[in-house]
């Protein structure tokens, strides 16, 4: 047996199969994919243990982000969560039963509707992030200070030729 991973096999492999090719691309991005796969593994380890799924853990978490009320329009939950505003509805669906969020008309537009946390929510979503931030600190602890902060700053880079960032939120009114 080698020492190489399971990636490297992977790109020895196809080296030897397509040498007209160059598979050294493939040594990122597996890693990277089979990186995030084991991080969402481990991370939802935690959602789980307060009854929530991933997206519900989302959902929570950018409303209690939000600041006081602690409320957004499912359109703004969708967008700061990046997911469709139908996925949304069945996750805010689904906290509702729950009793961690409520739906109610928005004070500043008559027609719009909001969701906001309710005491129960916040309080839950207060545990959980609390165990997720120790969580995450378990896991970049795997690295030393100076490969946390080198790679924060690598895949800030990458990420930012991908995403268009939001924009501020206007906290004057």
């Amino acid at each position: 047996m080698t020492d190489l991973d399971r990636v490297a096999r992977i790109q020895q492999a196809w080296a030897r199969e397509r040498p007209d090719l160059d598979v050294s691309p493939q040594g990122v991005i597996g890693r990277l994919h089979r990186l995030a796969a084991e991080l969402t593994e481990q991370l939802t380890v935690v959602y789980h243990r307060y009854g929530l799924g991933e997206g519900e853990f989302d959902v929570l978490a950018t409303l209690r982000r939000a600041g006081e009320p602690f409320e957004r329009a499912p359109g703004e939950l969708a967008a700061h969560t990046m997911v469709t505003t139908g996925a949304m509805t069945k996750r805010i669906d689904r906290l509702e039963r729950a009793g961690l969020v409520a739906r109610r008309p928005s004070q500043t537009d008559g027609r719009g509707r909001v969701v906001a946390l309710t005491p129960a929510g916040r309080e839950l979503i207060d545990q959980a992030f609390a165990e997720h931030m120790r969580n995450e600190r378990r896991l970049v602890d795997l690295l030393t200070p100076e490969q946390a902060t080198q790679l924060e700053s690598l895949l800030t880079t990458w990420l930012a030729c991908f995403e268009t960032p939001l924009p501020a939120r206007d906290t004057t009114d």
